[in-house]
């Protein structure tokens, strides 16, 4: 087995700062992952993920740590969509990503898209580990193909635990060589963009989220604990993000 490919990792660290505000101890990045700091808002620190080189290839092992403290807030973001592309070694690419909130911190994961180029193999983990009291958006959103292709192969894995509790662990498989009638009517139904928005909230133990449909295409549905789980799917990327919008600002509307 070939398993050469770039090995390259990123990791933030967001700490309270002591005056209100958010400082990043950590911010450290090599290859095609690199951090830059930009504007954030309020007593949040913002960080954007800008990819330094193409990827990931076949063959690529790339991970990214965020690690949240008490009091602290992060916003997490990417300047441009991730393409998984094929490469000259034949192995899948994989692109792990590994969230640690405590108690008193709040996360914003919202990356560009990620899509599935036609050849191209690729295993996407996300991991979220939240403290009791923890606060967290997230978002992930996939496009099967560029325009006029078939996507690669593609397997996408979503973990939440809340307090060392599993929530949520949903694993989707798309593209050729996969079984399970992904592209038939009781997965993605034809559709080339799906997504999923996970927002934690301790006023969810109050208010429990009801399930319910949020438009053409989009549904809530309440996890165990302060959680809940939107997964929507849409013809084209554009179409998926106003879906996952309207639910974010439904679900976790900004302070103000």
């Amino acid at each position: 087995m070939n398993t050469a490919g770039v090995r390259a990792g990123a990791r933030v660290v967001a700490r309270a700062d002591g005056r209100g505000g958010t400082c990043l101890p950590v911010l450290e990045g090599d290859g095609p992952l690199a951090l830059r700091r930009t504007r954030g808002s309020g007593t949040g620190a913002r960080v954007l993920l800008v990819g330094a080189m193409s990827g990931p290839l076949g063959g690529d092992r790339l991970t990214m740590r965020a690690e949240v403290g008490t009091g602290a807030r992060l916003g997490v973001g990417s300047a441009a969509a991730t393409l998984a592309l094929p490469g000259r070694h034949t192995d899948d690419a994989r692109y792990d990503v590994r969230l640690t909130v405590a108690p008193g911190g709040e996360l914003h994961w919202l990356p560009e898209q990620l899509i599935s180029v036609r050849g191209s193999s690729l295993l996407a983990t996300t991991h979220a580990d939240l403290a009791r009291g923890a606060r967290l958006v997230l978002r992930e959103e996939q496009v099967l193909g560029r325009s006029g292709e078939p996507p690669g192969r593609l397997i996408t894995r979503l973990t939440v635990r809340i307090a060392g509790r599993p929530v949520l662990d949903q694993q989707l498989t798309c593209g050729p060589g996969t079984r399970g009638g992904w592209d038939g009517p009781a997965v993605l139904g034809g559709h080339r963009a799906v997504g999923q928005l996970v927002v934690v909230r301790p006023e969810f133990d109050d208010e429990p989220v009801t399930a319910r449909a949020l438009g053409e295409g989009a549904a809530v549905l309440p996890l165990p604990g302060p959680a809940a789980l939107v997964t929507a799917v849409a013809p084209d990327a554009l179409r998926l993000r106003r879906l996952l919008d309207g639910a974010a600002h439904l679900l976790a509307p900004a302070p103000g």
